[in-house]
């Protein structure tokens, strides 16, 4: 599938302009479709709603014809430090070993300095980045974005959004570190950062927390939504292959909505991605396949469909038995109207298999979009699954077995 067609001026601007335009055209046809509950993607969603997610499936896809911005380069942000947050984050090659390291040569990636943003409390000098006092708790938060786009600086939309909701919901003393990893491109773009790119910057986050900041393994969850998500599952994987005292296996891994089938495996008649499509707005950029080939880079096409580093929700997984055992106590948070649901099911499932059905906990929100913490307009969905994600943060942070595992929110 074509993507970015119109990224060249004056092309671009013509072509959103004109989509802009049109979207003003149609919003009487999609308030017309939507008038009656029965008509909706959802009978619970208002009738607002339901034009919202149809304006954000054209926003998608215009974005996926126009063009992404790039990334800004960590050095501007250094120039306002301390008013972001901003730390420089040391690179780790001497952490890159096994299977990723295979990956990374295959790819020639290598480990590079990175960066990352504080939220939450400072110092007494107002400085972000504090040692750690004796107990406290952080969460290491890795950004979706698909692996080719959005940012962990404190102005994105979508953080801004989300996690001072997080201190609201899981304790405001709550420290959120949020990594800014290397974006993945491929053509039309110059070819840039495939697999394993984000994670070897992932594996320098969490060595950051624990030798620098001074993080007890015990008081860190490793966080993702959507790509960040899958991101997150990668990182623990490799803690765990490694099993090196560097890199401490932490206590909790928290996915929200994580994107863990880059190749498309779960389609076809009933799948969510059919089903599902009206009441979601990322079908594009997982059909368009831009974020699978800027992954892959040298590796085969095949490795979308098979590796675990890639695609562990993949229905063509091939798993070593036993592959997920030892990972920390995990919350998957899925939202039932999105498409890529069927995935996040088939993962939970090859976890609980590997590390017991009670380590898993699978909380499914009713009748809620992609990432719904992400969109304020999301409500009462968003809060009623903020709350029962905060019962198993707490869980974790007490060392209690939670009280159910599959929660319908």
């Amino acid at each position: 599938m074509t993507v970015f067609a119109y990224r060249h001026q004056p092309l671009r601007t013509i072509y959103v302009v004109l989509n802009v335009l049109a979207v003003l055209v149609r919003l009487p046809y999609w308030t017309l479709r939507n008038l009656l509950p029965a008509w909706r993607p959802r009978r619970s969603w208002s009738l607002g709603r339901s034009v919202l997610v149809q304006v954000l499936r054209v926003y998608v896809d215009v974005l996926w014809n126009a063009g992404i911005a790039p990334e800004t380069p960590p050095e501007v942000h250094a120039q306002y430090a301390t008013e972001l947050g901003f730390v420089w984050v040391d690179a780790t090659p001497e952490l890159v070993r096994g299977e990723v390291r295979d990956m990374a040569e295959i790819n020639n990636v290598k480990a590079e300095r990175t960066c990352g943003f504080w939220w939450g409390p400072r110092g007494p000098d107002g400085i972000a980045g504090q040692k750690a006092a004796p107990g406290e708790k952080v969460l290491y938060y890795l950004h979706g974005g698909a692996y080719v786009m959005q940012t962990s600086h404190p102005d994105s939309p979508i953080l801004k959004t989300m996690l001072p909701d997080f201190l609201k919901h899981f304790g405001p003393d709550l420290r959120t570190f949020a990594l800014e990893y290397r974006l993945s491109s491929a053509a039309p773009f110059t070819a840039a950062n495939p697999f394993p790119a984000a994670l070897l910057d992932a594996i320098a986050g969490y060595r950051y927390l624990v030798e620098d900041v001074k993080f007890a393994p015990e008081n860190i969850i490793i966080s993702g939504d959507s790509a960040g998500g899958n991101l997150a599952v990668s990182l623990a994987l490799h803690i765990e292959a490694i099993k090196g005292p560097r890199l401490p296996k932490a206590a909790g891994l928290l996915l929200i909505s994580p994107t863990v089938d880059w190749a498309l495996t779960h389609t076809g008649p009933g799948s969510s991605m059919e089903r599902n499509r009206r009441s979601d707005f990322i079908a594009r950029i997982m059909t368009s396949g831009y974020s699978r080939r800027a992954l892959l880079g040298n590796l085969s096409e095949d490795a979308a469909a098979t590796s675990i580093w890639i695609s562990p929700g993949s229905l063509r997984l091939r798993k070593p038995p036993g592959a997920f055992s030892g990972l920390p106590k995990t919350c998957i948070v899925a939202d039932e109207a999105e498409v890529t649901l069927d995935p996040m099911c088939q993962l939970r499932d090859y976890m609980r298999d590997d590390m017991g059905a009670s380590a898993v906990t699978y909380v499914e929100i009713q009748d809620a979009t992609h990432d719904c913490f992400t969109a304020s307009w999301h409500e009462p969905e968003r809060t009623n699954g903020l709350r029962e994600v905060a019962k198993w943060v707490q869980g974790v942070w007490e060392g209690r077995e939670p009280e159910a595992l599959d929660i319908l929110a």
